[in-house]
């Protein structure tokens, strides 16, 4: 009896891993959806078959859509969090902005909708969303000014979190301008304009 319950262990074990590898993969084409098709249009069905999923699976992760949605919101502010800090981490202040807004208003990213920054693939659609998705959009959107507010403190900005606010608020109102301009060069210069007045503003023009 001893040796059945031993063999039986590892099988437990792999029983838990798979569905939280399952989860994770689920949680990532949620993510991709969302950025894509905004989370209105995100059907499970189809977020299962992006995952290599059947339809019947879903409810062993999730109780409903809107539960999916959230937990994959903060999936993306996971993503978002971890490129923030390879963008900031390990560098002096004034170089981690520098690095930062120049990633956040690239073509790279201006272009990248699939894997890019939630705050500007979410806002329009927040205010419909269930209360448990804003909660995580809150969440990770102070986590992410948290970052921006810790380089500024550093450098010597009393009003850290609020010059934090107003940073922000600037990249992501100028990433979605530039999304929304169907004039390739006017959309470039939407980037760039903004990309000049940020480093004018905090200092780091002169190495930008």
């Amino acid at each position: 009896m001893i040796n059945i319950i031993q063999s039986k262990r590892p099988a437990v074990r792999y029983d838990a891993e798979h569905k939280q590898n399952t989860r994770k993969k689920l949680l990532k084409a949620a993510a991709d959806a969302i950025r894509l098709e905004g989370p209105h249009r995100v059907g499970v069905a189809g977020v299962m078959a992006k995952a290599g999923l059947t339809h019947g699976g879903f409810y062993a992760h999730f109780a409903s859509k809107d539960e999916l949605v959230s937990a994959a919101i903060g999936q993306m502010f996971e993503e978002s969090h971890a490129r923030a800090l390879r963008e900031t981490l390990d560098k002096a202040p004034d170089e981690g902005l520098r690095s930062y807004i120049r990633f956040y208003l690239s073509r790279a990213h201006r272009d990248a909708k699939d894997v890019g920054c939630p705050v500007a693939a979410l806002l329009s659609d927040l205010p419909r969303l269930e209360t448990s998705a804003r909660e995580r959009f809150a969440e990770g959107a102070c986590r992410l000014g948290a970052i921006l507010a810790s380089l500024l403190k550093q450098l010597g900005y009393e009003e850290a979190q609020a010059q934090s606010d107003s940073m922000l608020a600037e990249l992501v109102g100028a990433l979605s301008m530039a999304r929304a301009e169907t004039d390739p060069k006017r959309s470039d210069a939407i980037l760039q304009h903004s990309k000049r007045s940020l480093m004018r503003r905090y200092g780091l023009e002169e190495a930008a």
